[in-house]
């Protein structure tokens, strides 16, 4: 999907908000898929897009975060840790399959599915222009931001 057009997405998201990709044409948009609300990694990972927040807006960038935890687990993940930006709740995998996030994980010495921590990149056309699996949260969002700024930078 690198590329390509990424396909029109709907889900629910905290505030009752609805997301639709297609309404946000003309923006780039950061999607972090991350495994459950209020974790370690999760919990630092979500900070770090917080508190750099400001910086993406400054880029015009959307951020969102992904899980299949429910709305109610999201609204207390963001009131608790003062998220600036929406989570969305994916419960059925929509997004998790269109990009390939759910994967066998070892927890505990037992197989389970689970969203493999990955962020995309989403130009303002709808193009998928990053990826990155298997993320280490130390340094990420700082990564992504990053990228967004070299492509807000570039010639058309």
């Amino acid at each position: 999907m690198l590329q390509k057009p990424v396909p029109d997405l709907e889900l629910s998201g905290t505030g009752n908000t609805r997301f639709r990709l297609s309404e946000l044409r003309g923006v780039p948009i950061v999607l972090f898929f991350y495994p459950k609300d209020a974790t370690p990694g999760c919990t630092s990972e979500a900070q770090q897009f917080r508190d750099l927040h400001d910086a993406f807006l400054a880029e015009g960038c959307h951020v969102f975060g992904i899980s299949r935890d429910s709305l109610k687990s999201h609204e207390n993940f963001k009131a608790k840790q003062a998220l600036p930006f929406d989570l969305l709740s994916d419960g059925e995998e929509k997004a998790c399959t269109l990009f390939d996030v759910i994967k066998m994980k070892n927890m505990y010495g037992k197989l389970v599915r689970g969203i493999e921590r990955s962020t995309f990149v989403i130009d303002s056309t709808g193009v998928l222009r990053r990826e990155w699996r298997k993320v280490k949260v130390a340094g990420h969002a700082e990564e992504v931001l990053n990228f967004v700024v070299s492509l807000s930078h570039r010639q058309p």
